[in-house]
């Protein structure tokens, strides 16, 4: 974390700055690293607590999927 955003994980950082990117793209992305992270850690040492992280990590993922698709529909319906 830097201090001038002490919120976001450095590997963010340049995709925050860069505004043509969706900040929904950026949480994806960060959300499959967490996964395949939390997916390994489920391998070498398996626990409650990482399989309930799994799960919610899992549901947040798919989130951002349904969001970008219903965003469009609206898009699509009104403004196009």
């Amino acid at each position: 974390m830097s201090k001038e955003y002490p919120f976001i994980p450095p590997h963010l950082e340049k995709g925050l700055e860069d505004i043509s990117i969706p900040l929904i793209d950026l949480m994806h992305g960060h959300l499959k690293v967490e996964m395949l992270d939390c997916e390994v850690a489920l391998q070498e040492e398996p626990s409650e607590f990482l399989e309930g992280y799994m799960e919610a990590l899992t549901s947040m993922y798919c989130l951002t999927y349904n969001l970008s698709i219903d965003r469009k529909q609206i898009e699509e319906r009104y403004f196009a």
